[in-house]
């Protein structure tokens, strides 16, 4: 299940030339909330012109850990839906 749900294709998000993230599954960077892609969105409030300074270590991490995060709701989701509509139907 968990191949099916990351599926195959993986992207490298680049913070610029020489810093990326790996191998992050297509499905985990195009994870939306309110309509937002969530790390692209999270990274847009990042860049350099903005902070006038580089991203920092903690905030590199932070990146990293919420990949992680958004791959276990990714990997959660068929059951999730499930449950969603368990409680949908006891209401109807």
């Amino acid at each position: 299940m968990r191949a099916e749900a990351l599926g195959d294709e993986t992207l490298n998000v680049y913070l610029n030339p020489l810093c990326y993230w790996k191998n992050i599954p297509r499905p985990v960077w195009e994870f939306t909330l309110g309509g937002y892609q969530v790390l692209k969105k999270w990274l847009s409030y990042r860049e350099y012109e903005l902070l006038n300074r580089p991203l920092s270590t903690d905030e590199a991490l932070e990146f990293t850990r919420m990949a992680r995060r958004i791959v276990a709701l990714v990997l959660l989701r068929p059951a999730l839906d499930e449950n969603y509509r368990a409680c949908v139907d006891k209401v109807h």
